[in-house]
């Protein structure tokens, strides 16, 4: 999947424009990459267009926070009047475009460190009011 397959169907799934898509994209890989740990945002990276790669450090942080603190990380990066709420769409948008865009074993590399409360995120889990 190229940089702008991925944003259109971000576009798509959120009703976003192109700037604010992309701005979505870059602000939940930079949140998650704050998240995972070790070199998972390097292995994820790898699998990513070379504009997304930019956005996931070599190393990740593994920073422990919970989803509703990845929601508001990601509306803070995206700055403007996003909402925590918003957010989480475009969050979830955003991971099933990962989910298509990277192999089993990535997906389920990257998805391993992350809480049972992530399933929000991943659309695992019935849809959690937030």
């Amino acid at each position: 999947m190229q940089q702008d397959e991925f944003i259109s169907a971000v576009r798509e799934s959120t009703g976003l424009d192109h700037e604010a898509a992309e701005r979505a994209l870059q602000a939940t890989l930079t949140v998650l990459g704050r998240r995972l740990a070790g070199g998972e945002t390097s292995d994820l990276a790898a699998q990513l267009p070379a504009g997304l790669k930019e956005q996931l450090p070599s190393e990740g942080g593994g920073e422990q926070f919970d989803v509703s603190t990845f929601y508001e990380r990601i509306a803070s990066q995206e700055g403007g009047d996003v909402t925590a709420a918003q957010a989480r769409q475009h969050a979830r948008a955003i991971a099933k475009g990962l989910e298509t865009a990277l192999t089993d074993g990535e997906w389920a590399n990257f998805t391993s460190q992350l809480p049972a409360d992530y399933a929000d995120w991943l659309g695992t889990d019935p849809v959690l009011k937030h």
